[in-house]
């Protein structure tokens, strides 16, 4: 039997790698992302039913909603991944050199020569 705790004391160390998080915890973030912004837009729509005839302008507003949540939960949900990348670092610029010429000679391949005694 181990007699290791299950939980460290310390604090966990700090990672020195500007690694991007998981694509599949990308994924399920902007999964949530797209939900949560879903269900915004179906009560837009159930709102805007319920207030129809009595508060026209409350409807057309939840319309309005209804109509650009949805595009704006697609860019918002295609946006993840891109936006943790950061400020790429600069370039080193070298300057271009020619590349030598190398000169090849021909070179002339004989077949071996054969004995013609005989």
């Amino acid at each position: 039997m181990s007699k290791t705790p299950w939980h460290r004391d310390t604090p966990r160390a700090e990672s020195i790698t500007r690694a991007r998080t998981g694509l599949t915890r990308d994924l399920r973030v902007r999964q949530r992302r797209y939900i949560a912004a879903m269900l915004v837009r179906s009560a837009c729509v159930v709102l805007m039913a319920v207030t129809w005839n009595r508060w026209p302008a409350l409807a057309v507003c939840a319309l309005v909603g209804g109509v650009v949540i949805p595009y704006v939960a697609v860019v918002a949900a295609q946006a993840g991944w891109r936006q943790q990348r950061g400020a790429r670092p600069a370039l080193a610029w070298a300057p271009e050199e020619p590349a030598t010429r190398v000169v090849l000679e021909p070179t002339l391949i004989l077949p071996p020569e054969r004995n013609t005694e005989g």
